[in-house]
Order: C-alpha cells, then structure tokens, then sequence
C-alpha cells in the first residue's frame, strides 16, 4: 500500500501578514514558510502507519503545486520521513487548480491513499480534498480523526454531533483529515535533515486549468478598538456599553 500526502506551503501562524500593488497580492517578504498543520499531522499519521507492523504500509510520498521557491517546505517534508516528492511546477490561483494538479501527481503513480488536510491555515476553504475526489473520482471520507489498516482494510473515524461514525474504506480513496489524527507533528531529526537531501523531488508539468475565482483584493481586518474600562460602582455604564455599542445584550 502506498500513501501520497498533498501538503500547502504556508506563512507560519505567527508571521504579520502585509499586503503589496494595491492589497491585489501577499507581501512574501520576511515571511517564514512552513507545512500546513493539517496536512503535516497527515504526515505523521502517515508515516505511523508505515511503521506499524502488518499495515502493508510500504511507501509514503508527498505533493505539492507550487513553484521551485516552495522546495525547502517540500525538503522538511522529506526530512521528517516521506520517501519522496512531488512538485507541478506551477503557481496555483485558487484551490480549483491546485486539485487539478494534485489530479494529474495522483494518475501519474500507483497510490491507494490520498490523504489532504481539512484546510489550509492561510485561506481556509477546506475545498481542495473534495474537489481532488472528484477529479479522480474516487471515494472520498471528510473530517477523518482516526485512520488506521488493520488486515488490509482501511479504517477511519469521524467526528459527528454527539458521536462518532466508522467507516471501512475501499482503496484508492481520498481522505480529508482533521485535527486528532496524530497527537502531536513529527519534528526532523538531524539524521533526517542530511537524508532529505539526497531524496527524489520529481517535477510534474502543470495541468492545462484556468482558475475559476480571481483575488480582486485583500482588505486587512479593522484594528480592534480602545479598551475601555467601566468603575465596578457604575454597572448602568456598563449595560448601556454592552447594550448599544459592543450590541452583545
């Protein structure tokens, strides 16, 4: 069984993020990239399940859409463990061509599990995983929080309203994960590090999709205003604030 795990290259969580030409476009400036959470705890489950023994877990491989400035996220992807890569050379404008891209690494290999994070933590649109399914269309589980193999058969879990749904997965199928699905992301060893260097980073020509959305413009969230503070003896003050201008009560 062989898994490819699709990961973003994200500005981390705790970069100021600035915007250029009019707010039409990311000011990449200064910023410090990183894996997706989501789809780095993908990773990890990933490779757990590769070395748990009786998985049939033999290969894990990443992909990624971006062009060759994002190579040093894919190296830390194969520096914590994956075996080897794969980048469409090419910059994505929305996720509609990312799945596209990630359709065409997909047909190119023999892969029996696709696994995506739920989002990505730059725009959130938990749309790529979905949409990948249906290029391939493959069988496709969202909000995966546990995945395992037991004798050859794919086992997941969801989280539902009060619950939890498993399910038994047919392969190749797509899976969406979430939170949960690892404890804690894998971090690379020095010895990973030196490894990763010499690991295959294979180049996929880009799918001939135009984007179906265009960034128009980015509006910055408004400042947050003043804190205020209200003497404890005063509590009408205090009403009429939640009242009529934080509009709460």
């Amino acid at each position: 069984m062989n898994i490819l795990v699709c990961i973003s290259h994200v500005p981390d969580t705790t970069t100021k993020i600035k915007f250029s030409e009019n707010n039409t476009r990311l000011d990449t400036a200064g910023i410090q990239w990183v894996i997706n959470p989501w789809d780095e705890l993908s990773l990890t489950r990933a490779l757990e399940l590769k070395e748990k023994s009786g998985s049939g877990v033999q290969k894990v491989s990443i992909a990624h859409v971006g062009p060759a400035s994002t190579e040093p996220t894919i190296r830390k992807a194969l520096a914590i463990g994956a075996d080897d890569a794969y980048r469409v050379d090419t910059e994505a404008r929305d996720a509609y061509q990312v799945a596209a891209n990630l359709a065409e690494v997909v047909k190119s290999g023999s892969f029996d599990m696709i696994l995506c994070g739920i989002e990505s933590s730059d725009y959130n649109g938990s749309s790529v995983g979905g949409m990948l399914a249906e290029f391939l269309d493959y069988v496709s589980v969202s909000g995966i929080s546990h995945l395992d193999v037991e004798n050859g058969e794919v086992h997941t879990t969801r989280e539902l309203d009060g619950g939890c749904e498993k399910l038994i997965v047919p392969a190749p199928f797509v899976g969406i994960v979430q939170k949960g699905i690892a404890k804690e992301p894998r971090i690379a060893a020095m010895r990973g590090i030196m490894m990763a260097r010499k690991k295959p980073i294979q180049l996929v020509d880009a799918a001939d999709k135009e984007p179906l959305t265009v960034i128009k413009e980015f509006e910055p969230p408004k400042p947050r205003p003043a804190c205020k503070f209200v003497d404890p003896e005063n509590p009408e003050e205090l009403i009429e604030l939640l009242q009529n201008e934080a509009k709460v009560i």
